[in-house]
């Protein structure tokens, strides 16, 4: 067994080993979805909208597609939703875009709710798909083998993807672990995150915060710890929330990280950026800049406002704390630049970073 930030495995599909390395995409395809499971963690912003994102950047075109991947390198794309088959068409197209751009070594891997038929896997093998995850509703779970599941689990190995169930680990996950092991796919159990959408219907039905700290919904690890005990040869892994934050994000920002900083951008052990920030008249900002000799690849006028390097404020803090509203800023390197924390400069803070 394999331990990481909470998260452990008897195995890792492909699609799983680029996100612990940070190298995954996710490409949420649509927000539609013909399901309401009570568990679903989606939010208002996507829920139940055909909407489409590719990691924190909204999706108008092809080419934001493909601006996202090459600002992180990335190594694979993991399709998700809503249901991703609501909008095969589109599927189709963008598995094809991705593995025309950026190389048949591209890995992709699709998350449905859906049991397609052998006519639907197919075009989607033939565009590209490499992994196929299903997730059938709860009350499938006993009957595996009886459901239109099994000929899609059937077909898709037939046709040479690699094939898994993705289910939360909740209550009698344990039931559709039997049809993962006959089936000799693997199981990848979610641990159960609470979220703005789903924290009524999990309280209702008796599930509770880990802590007042995490997202975590108390026992699932443990659902998940006594299926590893109870099927030791299954091929497993159980993906915690600790794990998606602490783990998967960080690397996937200090990724990005390293190809998006700019010569003045400092990026910290998280994966985000630090740097200064003037605000004002840009042209007296430039000109002082000028003035005083700051090489003109450490700052850079933004909108407003002139980003800088950290150290290059704190040098010339005295001459412009009286004239311009300054601050030290962090964020992430991702779409959006969100901004984790702004920290003014004042007297007090000038020779502290």
């Amino acid at each position: 067994m394999t331990k990481i930030s909470d998260s452990f495995s008897t195995y890792l599909p492909t699609g799983c080993r680029l996100c612990h390395k940070g190298a995954k995409m996710v490409l949420f395809i649509t927000g539609l979805c013909q399901n309401d499971c009570f568990y679903c963690p989606v939010s208002e912003q996507r829920r139940n909208k055909d909407v489409i994102f590719i990691n924190e950047r909204p999706v108008e075109s092809d080419e934001n597609i493909l601006q996202e991947a090459h600002s992180m390198n990335a190594l694979g794309t993991g399709i998700t939703g809503g249901e991703p088959l609501l909008v095969l068409q589109r599927v189709l197209d963008w598995i094809r875009l991705l593995k025309k751009n950026l190389g048949r070594s591209h890995h992709i891997h699709m998350y449905t709710a859906q049991s397609p038929d052998k006519v639907i896997l197919q075009d989607l093998k033939s565009a590209g798909l490499d992994e196929i995850r299903f997730h059938p509703p709860q009350h499938l779970w006993d009957r595996m083998a009886h459901s239109t599941f099994a000929g899609s689990v059937t077909w898709a190995k037939q046709l040479g993807m690699k094939v898994g169930l993705e289910i939360p680990c909740i209550h009698k996950a344990n039931c559709i672990v039997p049809f993962a092991q006959e089936c000799n796919i693997f199981l990848n159990l979610n641990e159960l995150e609470f979220s703005v959408t789903n924290a009524t219907a999990l309280k209702e039905r008796g599930y509770s915060l880990l802590d007042d700290e995490l997202s975590s919904a108390a026992g699932s690890r443990d659902i998940g710890l006594d299926i590893m005990e109870q099927y030791p040869n299954v091929q497993f892994n159980f993906c915690s929330s600790g794990f998606k934050d602490t783990v998967q994000l960080r690397k996937r920002l200090l990724r990005t990280a390293d190809i998006t900083a700019r010569t003045f951008d400092e990026t910290t052990q998280d994966g985000t950026l630090y740097y200064g920030v003037i605000t004002g008249d840009i042209k007296e900002i430039i000109s002082l800049m000028r003035h005083l000799g700051v090489p003109e690849d450490l700052y850079s006028p933004i909108g407003a406002r002139v980003e800088l390097g950290w150290w290059v404020l704190e040098d010339i803090a005295k001459k412009v704390i009286d004239r311009f509203e300054s601050y030290y800023e962090e964020c992430y390197p991702t779409y959006g630049k969100m901004v984790v924390e702004r920290v003014p400069l004042t007297i007090d803070s000038m020779n502290i970073k």
